[in-house]
C-alpha cells in the first residue's frame, strides 16, 4: 500500500505533462480524500491510505489525467477567502473576477440604501462575496440556468448570505422593473472561434456561460443597452470582459451614451473590468 509521499511523487510525475500545477493538483486531491489540509501531507508523509481512500484517489486522479478540472473533482473552489460549491453547471471561480470585487468595494458605500443587481450569477461568487463584505446592501442575482441558481442558493447558505434575492431570468426578462445603484456582470465574452475553447478547464465548463456571438460581444451589447432602464441616475454598470476587448467594450458604452468610462487591469496586468455611469435624462 503506497504512502502519501510515494503517491505525491509518482502521481505528480504522471500528471506533469497534462497540468502546469501537477504537484498542487495531487496535493488537493489527496487532501480531499483524506479530509485534511496540506500541512497534514508534510507532517505525515509516511502515512498509508486505506483501501477505500486509495480507490477514491485513483478514481479522481484518472479523471484529472483526462482533463477534468480540480474544482469539479473536489466540488469546491476558494474565492475571496471563502469556499464555494462548484459543479459542471457553473463556471469555475477565477482570480480575475476578484478585480471586479475590489472595484465594487471601493465604489460602494456600505449603507442600506444601496441596491445591486448581479447578472448571470452562476455559482453566486460576485453577489455572495459583496453581500458578505457589505452586509447592509440589497442584492439581487439572476441566471437563466435553474441548475446554476440551485448552486448559488447553496453557496448563499454556506456563506451566511441567505437574504440575496435569486431570480431565474434571461438577463432582465424576469427582473421586476426597478432602478439599481449598481449592475454587475461577468457575462459570456469568448468568441465562438477562439481556440482557447479547446484547451484547459474551459472544455468542461458550460458553453452558455462562456461563448457569445459578435466575437464575444453580443451579451455585453445586450446588457449595456438594457441596463439603461434599470439604473438610477449616475448608477454604475460594471462588466468583466476579455483581455483584448477593452476598446470594443468602451466603444459600446460610448455608443449607448454612458459616461465616466474606465478600465481596471487584473493581477496579470490584463485589461479585465470596465465600468461606467449612466446619467439618465430627467
Amino acid at each position: 500500500m503506497p504512502d502519501i509521499q510515494k503517491l505525491l511523487t509518482e502521481s505528480s510525475q504522471l500528471l506533469q505533462a497534462r497540468s502546469d500545477s501537477a504537484q498542487l493538483d495531487v496535493e488537493i486531491l489527496l487532501c480531499h480524500v483524506l479530509n485534511k489540509d496540506r500541512s497534514h501531507l508534510r507532517a505525515w508523509p509516511e502515512k498509508k491510505l486505506s483501501d477505500e481512500q486509495l480507490n477514491q484517489f485513483k478514481s479522481l486522479f484518472n479523471k484529472r489525467l483526462q482533463g477534468t478540472p480540480i474544482a469539479y473533482l473536489t466540488g469546491k473552489r476558494e474565492f475571496w477567502s471563502r469556499d464555494f460549491i462548484t459543479t459542471p453547471a457553473v463556471l469555475i471561480p477565477r482570480p480575475e473576477t476578484e478585480t471586479l470585487i475590489e472595484l465594487c468595494l471601493n465604489l460602494i458605500p456600505n449603507r442600506s440604501s444601496i441596491s445591486l443587481l448581479d447578472l448571470g450569477t452562476g455559482s453566486g461568487i460576485i453577489a455572495i462575496t459583496l453581500a458578505a463584505e457589505l452586509n447592509s446592501i440589497q442584492v439581487t442575482a439572476v441566471d437563466q440556468s435553474k441548475e446554476a441558481l440551485a448552486i448559488a442558493q447553496q453557496n448563499a447558505s454556506l456563506n451566511n448570505t441567505k437574504d440575496i434575492q435569486l431570480i431565474q431570468s434571461d438577463w432582465f426578462t424576469q427582473v421586476p422593473q426597478q432602478q439599481f445603484d449598481f449592475i454587475l456582470s461577468n457575462p459570456p465574452y469568448i468568441d465562438p472561434a477562439d481556440h482557447h475553447l479547446q484547451q484547459g478547464d474551459v472544455r468542461f465548463e458550460p458553453s452558455s456561460a462562456l461563448i457569445a456571438q459578435q466575437k464575444g460581444l453580443q451579451d455585453i451589447i445586450d446588457i449595456t443597452n438594457k441596463s439603461q432602464n434599470f439604473l438610477k441616475q449616475n448608477g454604475y454598470l460594471i462588466l468583466e470582459h476579455g483581455y483584448d476587448q477593452q476598446q470594443s467594450v468602451h466603444d459600446i458604452l460610448k455608443t449607448q451614451h454612458y459616461s465616466n468610462i474606465h478600465c481596471l487591469t487584473d493581477l496579470a496586468g490584463q485589461d479585465r473590468v470596465s465600468y461606467a455611469q449612466w446619467q439618465a435624462k430627467i
